[in-house]
C-alpha cells in the first residue's frame, strides 16, 4: 500500500491530501529514510512523522485497504509521541 494511503486509511494523518504534502514535505521517513508518497509500506516499517514541535514515531502491524473508524489504531503501534487529534 502506498504510504499517503496507508497514514489515511490507518488515520495518523486525517486526509490523503496532508498525507501527501507531508511526504512530499521530507517531514515523513520510513525506517530512518526519507519517503515519498507513492513508497509502498509493509508490515513492521518504522514511520516517523516530523510534526512543528513535536514527533511521532510508530511500528506498522497490520496493512489493511479498508478498516472502520474504530478498528484503526490496530493497524500501528506507537512507538513515540502521540498521534494528532487535530485536521492539520
Amino acid at each position: 500500500m502506498r504510504l499517503d494511503k496507508y497514514l489515511k486509511v490507518s488515520r495518523i494523518i486525517k486526509r490523503r491530501t496532508v498525507a501527501k504534502e507531508a511526504c512530499e514535505s521530507g517531514r515523513v521517513s520510513i525506517n530512518n529514510k526519507v519517503a515519498k508518497p507513492g513508497t509502498e509500506i509493509k508490515e513492521n516499517d518504522i514511520i516517523e512523522i516530523r510534526y512543528a514541535s513535536k514527533v511521532l514515531k510508530a511500528k506498522v502491524t497490520s496493512v489493511l485497504e479498508h478498516v472502520k473508524k474504530d478498528d484503526a489504531k490496530a493497524m500501528y503501534e506507537i512507538l513515540i509521541g502521540e498521534e494528532d487529534t487535530d485536521e492539520e
